[in-house]
């Protein structure tokens, strides 16, 4: 079995920019290490790859830090660590300078400036972006500078299954354990499909989101929580899932999934909401109109489509030249005249929320430290304080790369203290068969997504998520008898992952007794 100095699972912007660190530190200092990526399919599929906004940072002198962390808190509704808030916002500028060293490219105007642009929620303009797929050009240069260190082993299709901890030693681990040790992962090859040991001294988790616990969402069919669901299985502390966040424009197009995102930044850029009769209704929800937070547009659209009996609402751009929406919107006028034929010059673009981003997960410190020793986590599967109740558009990929930074500052100085125990032992699948009855899978996972989405999604009441969670118990017991007679495959781990996800967002929901930011329960109204 491999021994490693880095395990990396996850190839999105926090995994990729914490081994570009980590490898250019140890190759200047001429240090030999071995790095193992991992990643569950193509090293570019990944949520980063469809972010299209932007990454939030304060770049000139008409914008300041304390607009930006005031912006933060407002979105998060309070509930945001003001430390880290403060932390991520100081820090933005340099983790930026660093993006565009590796080859990054922003959008800059005629004068060489950046294209700076506003999205709902900022004071001021103060997001940097490439066109309307800033996700894949980021995304794009880190890849291209991980392939130059000789140190990085990447591992393509290759899923996480378990995190390795004493627990696989033979010792009983709680979540009251002190000193719980991570001691790397096991992991199947999709290829052999067997499940092969990496011993790691320092393993990141950088997982991304969890959106395939819904049946709409503008998650990569990926993005099944497996990092989250790895570090709570471990013992590992987990916080806020009951805050996600859906975006309010997802284009609408019934069965497909995932469902193309149409970009805040057009709402940002003029883009107005509107009922399937043309008239708006922004103004009843919100002062800032169709530039409010997310939470509350997501909410205003649907309660529009409950109380007209639609399926859809509008985004008006007709009004906006259509230079300008070639320029910035290349993507999104090209997927909406290819998938649907509309030109969105001339016509209107049908939307419907979506879930989009989860604003909670594994409890990190502020060096993305968990609480199991040696186990960092960076990137959407964490819980840094920084989002609070509602996540404040474009910083997202900024948080993902301030704490891949400060991960690798503390990982680095760990470096040489760790011991891996001796005996650690292969997975042992004895006495399984592979799995017969795949179509149980199948209509598990279609079960767990309908049981999220209708009773868990944007708008929730105590009767429904106590359904939800009596539905899923049903499931969990379902698939712990399939788990434990089969070999494992991918959507059978999946699925495994997605139900102690779903857990966690039910368990969370309940837990919350006061409406706040993306957590709305009609029984509070009046609490």
């Amino acid at each position: 079995m491999p021994t490693y100095d880095f395990i990396v699972v996850g190839s999105g912007i926090a995994g990729l920019s914490y081994t570009v660190k980590v490898a250019q530190y140890f190759q200047d200092k001429q240090i030999p290490i071995k790095i193992a990526l991992i990643t569950k399919t193509v090293a570019e599929e990944t949520n980063t790859k469809y972010a299209q906004g932007g990454i939030a940072a304060v770049w000139d002198n008409q914008d300041s830090f304390e607009k930006h962390m005031q912006d933060t808190l407002v979105a998060g509704d309070f509930e945001s660590d003001a430390k880290v808030v403060e932390l991520v916002v100081k820090e933005a500028p340099e983790r930026l300078k660093e993006l565009i060293s590796y080859g990054t490219d922003f959008d800059r105007k005629s004068d060489g400036s950046f294209d700076l642009v506003k999205e709902g929620g900022h004071s001021d303009k103060r997001i940097l972006h490439y066109k309307d797929s800033t996700g894949n050009e980021i995304e794009r240069a880190l890849l291209e500078k991980v392939k130059s260190f000789d140190s990085v082993d990447f591992f393509t299709h290759y899923f996480a299954v378990d995190l390795i901890t004493q627990h696989h030693l033979g010792e009983k681990v709680t979540k009251d354990t002190p000193h719980k040790k991570c001691f790397g992962v096991y992991v199947l090859n999709k290829k052999t499909k067997k499940v092969e040991t990496f011993i790691g001294k320092t393993t990141l988790l950088a997982t991304g989101g969890i959106g395939q616990v819904y049946q709409s969402t503008t998650n990569p069919t990926i993005a099944t929580g497996d990092g989250i669901a790895m570090a709570y299985r471990a013992k590992g502390f987990v916080k806020g899932m009951q805050f996600i966040q859906f975006h309010p424009t997802a284009l609408y197009q019934p069965g497909k999934k995932p469902n193309f995102l149409i970009s805040e930044a057009v709402r940002g850029h003029g883009g107005i909401l509107k009922n399937l009769d043309g008239s708006t209704f922004m103004e009843k929800y919100d002062e800032r109109l169709s530039l409010a937070p997310r939470d509350i547009v997501a909410r205003a659209i649907d309660s529009e489509m409950k109380k007209n009996g639609t399926d859809h609402v509008y985004l008006d751009t007709r009004h906006i030249p259509k230079e300008e929406i070639m320029a910035h919107f290349p993507m999104i006028y090209q997927y909406c005249l290819d998938q649907l034929g509309i030109d969105m010059s001339q016509e209107m673009i049908p939307v419907v929320p979506c879930q989009h981003y989860l604003c909670g997960g594994i409890i990190v410190n502020e060096y993305s430290q968990t609480n199991i020793e040696h186990l960092y986590a960076a990137g959407e599967c964490s819980h840094t304080g920084l989002h609070g109740a509602n996540r404040l558009a474009s910083n997202s990929l900024l948080e993902a790369i301030v704490y891949a930074h400060r991960a690798f500052e503390k990982s680095i100085g760990e470096f040489g203290t760790q011991t891996i125990p001796e005996g650690i032992p292969n997975w042992n699948d004895e006495g399984t068969r592979n799995p017969e009855e795949m179509v149980l899978v199948t209509e598990m996972t279609r079960e767990l997504e309908s049981i999220m989405s209708n009773y868990v999604g944007i708008v929730r009441t105590d009767r429904r998520l106590k359904r939800a969670y009596d539905r899923l118990e049903l499931i969990y017991l379902e698939h712990e008898e399939l788990y434990k007679q089969s070999k494992i495959t991918v959507p059978l781990c999946e699925l495994r992952n997605m139900i102690n996800v779903a857990y966690l967002i039910i368990k969370h929901a309940r837990a919350q007794r006061e409406n706040k930011g993306l957590h709305y329960n009609l029984d509070l109204l009046n609490a």
